[in-house]
């Protein structure tokens, strides 16, 4: 494609400049890319344009502000508001490609994981793009939703290698940031709906109204509501448009907690899903749901189920103890990852290690401090991503809800911080390591350091 092209519906241009790709973040850039400089949160795209340069990027586009370098830009007034023309232009074949979209709080990443294995044991090849990787592409992001050039190239990509569903993990900030625009939603699931992201959206009622935006879509052929949510009303009301199916744990025939998951029983069928914690089976059913209304029978699906595995960093275990490693970030996570340990095992204490981010939603942290304080038997607290703020500060916020009759430990080098609390770990305690899940970076002020909790506690605990 050339500039010609992508610009026509546009603004007109004689730049005849063939081109590779778009970009808005210079770690994107790849050698013929159009570098798209936009106002961000903090700073201005303007000011990366030479980085972008460096990196191979032959053309730029700009919004209101005037630029000098030494590839070719073009001012194009309210820049923002073409984004998504220009996606469409570039990457023609992404909109026919049928997606499943994931939205809610919690478990977006495990309903994600499990519809993608479902499928690819039912023969359908599917690709996977959220929190923990974007399968079939040699694309990454580090957003739950990437921004709109990335997801419309991996989108394209799939289509030219022959994938016809993908599977999108769809956060709040992606609706808001109209990073999904334009895309061919057949499927809008929801899991729940809980406290999270107040530092972007403000309020609850705020984060929810965002999230309805993915139900109202003229695309869809089906939503998939979780009935055991308080809000799921809510998303009903606005998708009356289209086909409703509701999912909830009353599905279940018969759910006996076990050690290594739960006995299930479900129509006719009896089985064991090596899976922890109720909000589990809860996304077993809406990956179900899914699969069934892409086609597929229930009697083809269920006998599958047994089979699925967690996504790395969900209630992860570590082999070699009774030690897990699990994404939980926020109050209610928190709290159902601790009563998770404690249904499936009666007889231990619980201990859990985790902190809170910087530079996100502040009210939830002493919410997090009430919950560990009231549920676990031992706390220990240390950094999670502090990012910009201070950690101790952090902490500070977190035992403003610690019960005054608890003595957390507290320890803000994490890696030092799960090494004690392993090589103290008692016998009859378990172990939860909570927060950050499979990340493998941790986040300061002025640096990035490699760290992987579930490496770091399998290290450990082997040497223990």
């Amino acid at each position: 494609m050339n500039m010609i092209q992508l610009l026509a519906d546009i603004t007109p241009t004689k730049i005849d400049l063939e081109i590779y790709g778009l970009c808005l973040h210079t770690a994107d850039v790849q050698a013929g890319d159009v570098f798209v400089a936009l106002q961000g949160k903090s700073t201005h795209g303007i000011n990366y344009i030479q980085q972008a340069i460096d990196k191979g990027c032959v053309a730029v586009l700009v919004d209101s502000k005037d630029c000098e370098c030494s590839v070719p830009s073009i001012r194009i007034n309210n820049l923002k508001q073409h984004l998504l023309t220009l996606s469409a232009t570039c990457y023609p074949q992404a909109q026919q490609v049928n997606i499943v979209g994931i939205t809610g709080t919690n478990g977006k990443t495990s309903v994600a994981y499990f519809i993608s294995q479902l499928l690819t044991k039912l023969g359908v090849e599917n690709g996977l793009i959220g929190t923990l990787e974007i399968t079939n592409s040699n694309a990454t992001s580090n957003n739950t939703t990437p921004d709109i050039f990335t997801l419309y190239k991996v989108l394209n990509n799939y289509y030219l290698k022959g994938i016809k569903t993908a599977i999108l993990e769809v956060s709040s900030h992606g609706l808001d940031q109209d990073r999904v625009a334009g895309l061919n939603f057949n499927q809008a699931i929801f899991t729940n709906l809980t406290q999270d992201h107040l530092d972007y959206h403000q309020t609850l009622e705020e984060y929810q109204k965002t999230k309805l935006k993915l139900f109202k879509l003229d695309s869809l052929n089906c939503v998939i509501i979780n009935r055991d949510d308080a809000c799921h009303k809510n998303f009903l009301s606005v998708s009356k448009h289209t086909k409703q199916i509701t999912y909830g744990l009353d599905d279940f025939k018969k759910i006996k907690p076990i050690q290594q998951g739960f006995l299930c029983q479900l129509e006719g069928f009896v089985f064991e899903l090596s899976l922890l914690g109720t909000f589990n089976l809860s996304n077993v059913l809406a990956a179900l749901s899914s699969i069934e209304q892409l086609g597929f029978k229930r009697t083809q699906i269920i006998p599958l189920l047994h089979q699925l595995l967690s996504p790395t960093g969900r209630m992860h275990k570590i082999n070699t103890g009774l030690i897990w490693v699990d994404y939980a970030h926020t109050p209610d996570a928190l709290e159902n990852a601790i009563t998770t340990l404690q249904k499936h095992y009666p007889e231990h204490k619980v201990r859990i290690l985790f902190g809170c981010g910087g530079n996100r939603d502040k009210d939830k942290r002493a919410q997090m401090g009430n919950i560990a304080s009231t549920l676990a038997n031992s706390v220990v607290l240390t950094n999670d991503n502090p990012r910009d703020e201070d950690p101790q500060a952090i902490i500070d916020d977190i035992m403003v809800g610690i019960d005054t009759h608890f003595a957390p430990k507290i320890t803000l080098n994490r890696r030092l911080a799960i090494q004690s609390a392993i090589t103290t770990l008692g016998d009859d305690e378990c172990l939860l390591i909570a927060g950050k899940g499979g990340e493998t970076t941790q986040q300061f002020e002025d640096k990035i350091l490699s760290l992987d909790d579930i490496q770091i506690a399998a290290a450990i605990s082997a040497q223990s």
